[in-house]
């Protein structure tokens, strides 16, 4: 019988957002179970947490770097596969590192790290490991996404001309982080959060929905980053123009002071011979606009989508899917690439989809670039972002 995976989470802790999630998305693979964590700079709380969620006192450890020793010293039937970095942005870089040189597998969250420097030196590391990275951009875990992505490899929109992607949220509209929120007080400052807020938090989202769906290579942008709330020293709203090789166009926003929006992300892709849309509000339906006939609507689960879209749906047509299931699709994509390295066999590509260390390293890079462009007096700046892995 197969086994399932083993699992270690760094940060996450209590009042994580996104800590929470993961451990919900990884339970819903069934495939992975979650052994270990260190949870919180607070040893303490941390234990608390891991003996609240069934951890054994002796696996909910006090710092991330007594985790990595201990875990080192089990032996290969009981230590962890992987280790889940949920810290925040500041810590990815050192924990990730660490872990990868060891030779556990990581799967972190975004944006990868502070700068490129630090994630050319880490897929030099990963490289020598030989070890499986993942970034957990989410939204390309959504069924309608990649059949949106498969329509357009497939050629039915012809050759893309324009997209447009947006992400509209409206919980920092005010000054939220001097409130006690500590969400908003890591994501708005620069020594935790990296050089950029919002184009940082949700425009690296954004940028990279467009590229997997659209498979485009972004050669050059026009950035105008700003901040709204008085005294945050980070963008909480951003608008760029986007040039790619071959001269499709596009348009990114990303906006965290869009008073009253929820999770407002959506893209639109304009092509030759049709043309697509898709909001993560309404996932599970994806609208197709051919040249040759009338508008279609097409839903999550029936049966004519494309094998990678059916593959990452769970429930009949007409039961919602959602965040979760996304989410926890990415996950699902790692555990199946794991088996595929320890049965020696090829891994099964509908289902072995996961956004890689190259992924993130290019969303750290546009968010420099982005940066660079917006105080730079030049119109376009040269783009290093390079394509997507898929």
């Amino acid at each position: 019988m197969r086994r399932r995976l083993r699992a270690g989470m760094v940060g996450g802790g209590p009042g994580a957002f996104i800590g929470p999630v993961h451990r919900q998305a990884l339970a819903l693979t069934g495939q992975i179970d979650l052994v270990a964590g260190a949870f919180s700079s607070d040893p303490g709380r941390g234990r608390e947490l891991g003996l609240e969620i069934g951890l054994t006192p002796e696996r909910s450890y006090p710092s991330w770097e007594a985790m990595l020793v201990a875990e080192q010293r089990l032996a290969a039937d009981q230590r962890i596969d992987l280790v889940i970095v949920v810290t925040p942005n500041h810590l990815h870089y050192p924990v990730a590192r660490a872990f990868s040189e060891a030779g556990f597998h990581v799967v972190c969250d975004k944006p990868l790290v502070h700068t490129s420097v630090q994630g050319e030196d880490l897929r030099r590391v990963v490289e020598a490991a030989g070890t499986l990275f993942a970034v957990t951009y989410n939204y390309t875990g959504y069924p309608m996404v990649r059949q949106a992505r498969d329509m357009i490899q497939g050629g039915r929109l012809g050759t893309v001309r324009r997209s447009v992607v947006q992400y509209h949220q409206g919980w920092l509209a005010t000054g939220l982080e001097r409130q006690g929120n500590k969400q908003a007080a890591w994501r708005t400052d620069p020594a935790r959060s990296g050089i950029a807020g919002a184009m940082g938090d949700i425009g690296s989202h954004a940028v990279n929905l467009l590229t997997t769906v659209t498979g485009l290579r972004l050669e050059a942008l026009c950035a105008d980053l700003h901040t709204f709330v008085p005294g945050r020293p980070l963008d909480d709203d951003a608008s760029v123009l986007l040039r790619f090789s071959g001269g499709a166009r596009g348009v990114l926003t990303a906006s965290q002071i869009a008073t009253g929006l929820e999770n407002d992300l959506s893209l639109q892709v304009f092509g030759s011979e049709g043309s697509l849309a898709w909001r993560q509000e309404e996932p599970n339906r994806l609208v197709f606009w051919p040249a040759d006939g009338p508008q279609q609507l097409l839903t999550r689960g029936s049966p004519h989508l494309s094998p990678s879209a059916l593959a990452a749906s769970r429930l009949p047509t007409g039961h919602p899917e959602g965040f979760l299931g996304a989410f926890s699709n990415i996950y699902r994509g790692v555990a199946e690439a794991l088996f595929a390295r320890q049965e020696g066999r090829a891994a099964i590509p509908e289902i072995a989809q996961f956004p890689d260390l190259m992924d993130g390293l290019r969303g750290v890079r546009m968010i420099e670039d982005t940066v660079r462009s917006a105080h730079s007096r030049e119109k376009w700046t040269s783009a290093s972002v390079g394509g997507p892995s898929v």
